[in-house]
């Protein structure tokens, strides 16, 4: 993968949505990337107030939403090392196995503001340039100073896992909010009390 342009899209999955693919297909097109990796988070620190359905099971749904959607793949990398997942280490990770390529981290406009929060956040500043997914009309605070910045601006969708979550549990569609495989992976394994 030397001198590739890799996406980092990180994230809790619980479950994906169209919106996440939306951003993935989006980005990639305009910043012409080699791969979007959706990296599942193995225990997200900034979810540590509610329950959050096991690792495996959310990287379940995203590897059966992305099969066959070229340049968007699954990442297991933050499973596979274990503990709080921090950008930081994963970052560190992809650049210690593609060296010479350059990385990209997708956030929304919402977290842009709270970059400075994060851990071991000159690390990443120095690692990837980041990428701020902009929705047509909406506001949200820049950057703090010292980052690398692209914008790319996609089509403006209302959809949230949280929301999937409470629809699967009241037995309510999904449909085009989810891709079907989603629905299928939830249902067989149980999870947010999916409907068969």
């Amino acid at each position: 993968m030397n001198s590739q342009r890799i996406g980092v899209l990180g994230g809790t999955f619980d479950p994906i949505h169209i919106g996440h693919l939306v951003t993935g297909v989006n980005v990639r097109h305009e910043l012409a990337l080699d791969v979007v990796l959706f990296v599942v988070a193995h225990n997200p620190w900034q979810k540590a107030d509610r329950d959050v359905t096991p690792s495996t099971e959310r990287l379940a749904m995203v590897a059966a939403a992305l099969e066959g959607r070229k340049g968007l793949e699954a990442s297991d990398l933050e499973i596979e090392r274990g503990g709080v997942s921090l950008t930081a280490d994963t970052l560190t990770t992809l650049r210690d196995r593609h060296p010479g390529a350059e990385l990209f981290l997708i956030v929304g406009q919402d977290q842009a503001g709270n970059l400075d929060t994060w851990e071991r956040v000159e690390e990443i500043k120095a690692m990837a340039t980041l990428v701020v997914v902009r929705r047509p009309g909406s506001e949200g605070e820049a950057p703090p100073p010292g980052w690398r910045v692209v914008e790319v601006e996609i089509p403006l969708l209302q959809v949230s896992s949280s929301d999937i979550r409470d629809r699967l549990r009241r037995g309510c569609p999904v449909d085009w909010l989810v891709p079907d495989e989603v629905v299928r992976v939830a249902a067989e394994r149980g999870l947010y009390s999916a409907p068969g």
